[in-house]
């Protein structure tokens, strides 16, 4: 026998000679093809951070195994990467480690570059998408100024988070949850400044229609863009201002409600609440208190509900009685017209406030009873939400929701004082940030203020990379060389802008730009033939921002006739979070103080799960926490590369399909990757041990008609795997079930022990298959394997396996042997046998009798499951 059954399993060799390769051959570059169908699979692009984490791993393995297949199928596959590359980050690293945010970002993503390599993903590089670089960004600046032209681009003021210290807006993420700045610690303020928006709205009724035409997105994601496009069919009501021309403006969506509005809360930037303030300094400071605080919606439905009363009175559309006017901490100037009407006992927000400032609580809402009487609510705890009846609303008492709305829109559109309206919760994207590392905003102010476009000539607006940054205020706008501008022609001097936009901006469209490689348009004729994307996979976090971002530029790009397709992609993956355990102790201030996995000594059990943590370093117990997100916090993470200089990227790959369904958390486990190392190396043992018994019995060609018993039942099992794997990664992206299937054939294939020409003939057949249902996942060992299997075409391009329809149909039934409910043996026959000759062929069984003289029992019943089992009843 040939010694290569001895051959160990080297990753890094066959890894680096097989990554060398597809390398040298461009493998991966993709042509356009109107010959063949098309199919564009890609995963979100990484932010550059400085190196890969697990979660990467796992998303981009998904992606490659998918573009791999569809290329076996015959499909002209691209599969690209890019870099996120500019952000908030990139400007706090370079504060860190006082080096320029450009040469932070291009240094990570060489690295990141080289991980992603490392694992083999078969991504077509020159198409690679930097979004930091000018060739790419000037097309969106481009744009922009196109969508001004056209009115879908404004500038208004707007409420941003402003660090009243640093002199700088904030981010709503580096506002602490206690309201204070993340650097100095001041207490943040609301405050109104002029930003850049896009007209999202404008499409608010498309991108909520067209969720309905994404069928192959997933409902959580579609439900929450409903949600936060929140299209809703209100009334628009005028409160008229007390010994006032003015109008007060609300909007609800609870008219019926409308008779409970016992006050109405205002911005704090309200102009009536400026005008309450004008010369009264202790009102002035009360309202300047409740500007402090993030402007983020999630902080303001935390935060405590406060106000102050302006002193200023509204008159009931209804009632007429005066409804005073009070400025909160909840309502945002920039939301709907800065002012709501209060109903305590109806709303939440409402009923805090009333409860903490005792103003009055009414109800107008009430339900019935079985018997139908009415049951006012209880109000104790906290306010009423459901729908009802009317009761304590005048002539409307009675009515339901419905015929309430509409009674209450007739009586107040007569007077002039209501109108119907669609709203929807959406508001216009506002993509200015005051911030350094990101795309110039390409826009030109006159001396009277006055906002005019940069010449499309003049494009693009180079942001400079070599700059000083402290962090305190960005640097283009204290450089003069940036931010002076002259017009050619006229000679007027203008003054740039030097705000940048939301990194959103970026990340709406690097997908259809790989699709026109180096056009010197934004895209050009290739974008129609690649996209829509036929798969695109990321984390369901960007459900409500980016999903919905690149689905509006989307349409942008439609509009202005770059692309034809209504929607950027077909289908939606959102992976789950890579998982693992946490180890802390905590300090005498009850803060958790964290462990590293490299610092603690974990004991698992039979399962690899952690069961008892030590401190390495001298013995101490600490306490294993919940699974959480990989994350620094945590120290949690666990490093890509130390697992694939450790096992080889296959391995890891391997681990990151099986582990898990794509859609659900992936809890990690050393254990667990160590199992699919030892898969692997049996693989590779088994396959080679073929590979000399072949050689000694002969090549003999398959033939498919010509096997006896046994042979049938193998071939049945290779082609019920193959249906199996190509259903569940073809079409269900359920790889964890794939490869248990290859795994449970495997077993099947080991015990088949048979020798001779035809035998190897058929386990010949089986290896070959084997490697190309595996080749999408684990690419490298393929690569080598297939090889070694003597084939000389491209594995790359080899077609995928089909299962054989009637080898499906199989001929025989394997039935469990159970001796008093426990299982013992098991038996194949032909679907044909009678239940007399399966309770013979169980008395018959060698292994099941050998039991039965063990147990010294005696068969008293036997028990026949048609297809299933045999129960033999001992006495």
């Amino acid at each position: 026998m040939s010694n290569e059954t001895d051959v160990s399993y080297d990753p890094a060799s066959i890894e680096t000679q097989a990554q060398n390769y597809w390398r040298d051959n461009a493998c991966f570059k993709a042509v356009e093809d109107d010959k063949r169908q098309k199919y564009f699979v890609m995963s979100m692009l990484p932010y550059p951070s400085g190196a890969l984490h697990m979660g990467h791993v796992r998303n981009y393995t998904i992606g490659d195994v998918v573009a791999r297949y569809q290329r076996m199928l015959g499909k002209n596959v691209m599969h690209p990467m890019g870099f996120d590359a500019f952000g908030l980050p990139a400007e706090n690293a370079a504060i860190k480690n006082k080096v320029p945010a450009a040469q932070w970002t291009y240094a990570n993503i060489d690295y990141m570059r080289q991980q992603l390599q490392r694992l083999g993903f078969g991504f077509d590089w020159s198409r690679e998408v930097i979004t930091c670089k000018p060739d790419y960004y000037r097309f969106e600046q481009e744009l922009f100024i196109k969508l001004f032209e056209k009115g879908l681009v404004y500038r208004k003021n707007s409420i941003v988070n402003w660090d009243p210290i640093e002199q700088t807006v904030l981010a709503n993420e580096q506002v602490s949850p206690d309201g204070r700045g993340w650097r100095s610690g001041a207490l943040v303020e609301k405050k109104e400044i002029p930003q850049w928006f896009f007209k999202i709205t404008a499409y608010a009724d498309e991108l909520l229609d067209g969720l309905d035409k994404l069928q192959s997105w997933p409902d959580s994601v579609k439900t929450m863009q409903r949600h936060w496009i929140g299209r809703s069919f209100g009334l628009e009501i005028d409160f008229r201002v007390e010994a006032s021309a003015e109008s007060l403006t609300v909007y609800t969506t609870r008219p019926d409600t409308l008779c409970g509005v016992t006050f109405i809360s205002v911005a704090s930037e309200h102009p009536l609440a400026k005008r309450a303030a004008q010369n009264n300094q202790a009102l002035a400071a009360q309202i300047a208190a409740l500007s402090q605080g993030s402007v983020a919606q999630a902080d303001i439905e935390k935060a405590e509900k406060l106000g102050v009363p302006l002193g200023i009175f509204a008159i009931h559309p209804i009632t007429g009685e005066k409804v005073p006017i009070w400025a909160a901490n909840f309502v945002l100037m920039n939301y709907g017209t800065g002012a709501v009407m209060a109903v305590p006992a109806h709303d939440q927000r409402d009923y805090q406030m009333a409860k903490k400032y005792g103003l009055p609580i009414k109800a107008v809402i009430a339900q019935r009873d079985a018997s139908g009487s009415l049951l006012p609510p209880d109000l104790s705890e906290s306010a009423m939400l459901e729908y009802g009846v009317c009761i304590n609303s005048s002539v409307f008492d009675g009515l339901e929701f419905q015929a309430a709305f509409d009674a209450i829109a007739a009586d107040l559109s007569a007077k002039g004082l209501a109108r119907k309206r669609t709203n929807f919760r959406l508001r216009d994207w506002g993509v200015s940030r005051q911030r350094y590392w990101g795309c110039p905003i390409p826009m030109l102010y006159k001396q009277d203020g006055t906002a005019v476009p940069v010449p499309l000539n003049e494009l693009p607006v180079v942001l400079p990379e070599d700059v000083a940054f402290t962090g305190v205020k960005s640097p283009i706008k204290t450089d003069p060389n940036f931010y002076q501008y002259i017009d050619k022609q006229s000679g007027e001097q203008l003054t740039r802008e030097t705000d940048t936009f939301d990194t959103f901006v970026e990340s709406s469209w690097y997908y259809a730009r790989y699709c026109s490689p180096g056009a010197t348009t934004m895209l050009d004729e290739r974008a129609n033939y690649w996209l829509p994307i036929d798969l695109y996979i990321g984390g369901i976090e960007h459900a409500v921002m980016h999903l919905l971002y690149f689905r509006f530029w989307h349409k942008l790009m439609r509009d202005m006739g770059y692309v034809t397709s209504d929607e950027p992609s077909t289908r939606l993956l959102c992976q789950g979070m890579v998982v693992a355990d946490t180890f802390y102790r905590r300090n005498d201030d009850g803060q958790k103080h964290y462990f590293a996995p490299s610092e603690v000594t974990i004991e698992r059990d039979s399962k690899g799960r952690s069961v008892r943590a030590t401190v390495t370093a001298d013995g101490s117990e600490v306490t294993i926490g919940a699974v959480e997100k990989m994350s620094k916090s945590t120290l949690n993470g666990v490093d890509p590369q130390s697992m694939i200089d450790k096992y080889g990227a296959d391995t890891v790959r391997l681990f990151s399909m099986f582990a898990a369904p794509p859609d659900q958390s992936l809890e990690w486990s050393e254990s667990g990757v160590e199992g699919m190392s030892r898969f692997l190396k049996r693989i590779w043992r088994l396959s080679h041990e073929h590979i000399a018994q072949r050689a000694e019995h002969g090549v003999v060609g398959f033939d498919a008609s010509a096997l006896n018993p046994e042979q049938k039942r193998l071939y049945a099992d290779l082609h019920t795997c193959i249906d199996k794997v190509t259903r569940d990664v073809g079409e269900r992206l359920n790889f964890n079930t794939a490869i248990a299937a290859i795994m449970e054939f495997l077993n099947a294939l080991a015990k088949f022990s048979e020798q001779s020409a035809q035998a190897s003939a058929l386990r010949h057949e089986a290896w070959d298959t084997m490697v190309r249902l595996l080749a999408p996942i684990t690419p490298h060992i393929c690569f080598a394997l297939w090889q070694k299997l003597g084939n000389h075409s491209e594995l790359l391009d080899a077609p995928y396996p089909k299962a054989d329809a009637a080898a499906l149909q199989r001929d025989e039934v394997t039935y469990v042997i159970q001796v008093n409910g426990k299982l013992r043996s098991q038996i194949t026959l032909a679907k044909s046998a009678s239940k007399a000759d399966v309770e013979a062929a169980a008395r018959a069984d060698a292994a099941t009798q050998r039991f039965i003289d063990s147990a010294g029992g005696v068969i008293k019943n036997v028990i026949v499951v048609p297809n299933k089992l045999v129960n033999l009843v001992l006495a």
